[in-house]
């Protein structure tokens, strides 16, 4: 590990592998999978959209998307309404349960980065905050697509 870019792909994978392994040895109470979660957490900062509006926010083709937002209307955390604007494409929007179990998972989430952080002090919670806001501005940045931020 000559650079200190290979320090941050090592750091990085292993953060990876941290939250890969909570979340498998421990599901959340609100039983959200990641993809839910994330998905979920845009149609709350942005309101509703529809699949190619999804599809250009995440990245991802309309048939994954599909899949996504099926099992979730049949789960009860998403609903299908019309476009307020007058288009054809109908848009997904948030439920009553699904804005529910989205808080009660992001509640468990933050209580586990409580107990990590309980030795930070709440400066270097916050520096560090900071720094993985501008990793993840940049990443944004170079991909084209800004994630929408309270």
């Amino acid at each position: 590990m000559d650079k200190p870019t290979d320090l941050v792909e090592y750091e990085t994978m292993l953060m990876g592998r941290h939250v890969h392994m909570s979340n498998r040895s421990k599901t959340t109470s609100a039983n959200l999978d990641r993809s839910a979660y994330i998905l979920l957490s845009r149609l709350r900062m942005e309101g509703p959209m529809s699949i190619g509006q999804l599809s250009e926010a995440f990245g991802l083709d309309a048939s994954t998307l599909n899949r996504q937002t099926a099992a979730m209307l049949r789960g009860g955390l998403l609903e299908r309404i019309p476009d307020a604007d007058g288009g054809i494409a109908r848009k997904f929007r948030v439920t009553e349960e699904g804005a529910l179990r989205l808080e009660l998972a992001r509640t468990e989430l933050v209580g586990g980065l409580d107990r990590i952080l309980e030795s930070w002090s709440a400066e270097d919670v916050a520096e560090f905050a900071a720094y993985l806001k501008r990793f993840n501005t940049d990443i944004e940045r170079l991909d084209g697509r800004i994630w929408p931020r309270p």
